[in-house]
């Protein structure tokens, strides 16, 4: 099986605009629930998500793409805090926080835009590669 080099350039970066696009909407739900404390009293607040990825054999184009291979939870240890009147609350007036490190969430979420971008740049320039061949196969 023959694969045009440009179309595979294009198919292995769509898969990682595709891992990076799943990425960044793990790393959102981490922001967004930054804060979110459990329900009743001693209960665990938000845990945050991670995710995994691995390349794949893709048969059809004979070469190895990126795939999303797994999101877990992050089983650190939750922050605590003294808060008494938080409906979270337990007996002692200590309240879970979640294991999110804003930081680190922020930081992960420009590497994965930076990753997406590069991606997405070169799917543009293959399309415009493809262009300019085709444009010089009909001036032929």
């Amino acid at each position: 099986m023959v694969v045009d080099p440009l179309s595979l350039a294009s198919r292995i970066a769509s898969s990682g605009l595709d891992v990076q696009e799943t990425r960044m909407r793990i790393l959102s739900e981490n922001l967004a629930n930054s804060q979110s404390t459990g329900d009743t009293p001693g209960a665990d607040a938000y845990r945050r998500k991670t995710i995994s990825f691995a390349w794949e054999l893709d048969r059809s184009i004979g070469a190895s793409t990126a795939k999303v291979s797994r999101i877990d939870y992050d089983q650190g240890d939750f922050n605590v805090e003294y808060d008494p009147g938080n409906p979270a609350a337990d007996e002692k007036g200590m309240v879970k926080l979640p294991n999110v490190n804003v930081l680190i969430e922020l930081a992960d979420m420009r590497e994965a835009n930076r990753t997406y971008e590069a991606n997405l740049q070169t799917v543009k320039q293959t399309r415009e590669l493809v262009s300019m061949t085709i444009d010089l196969l009909r001036a032929q």
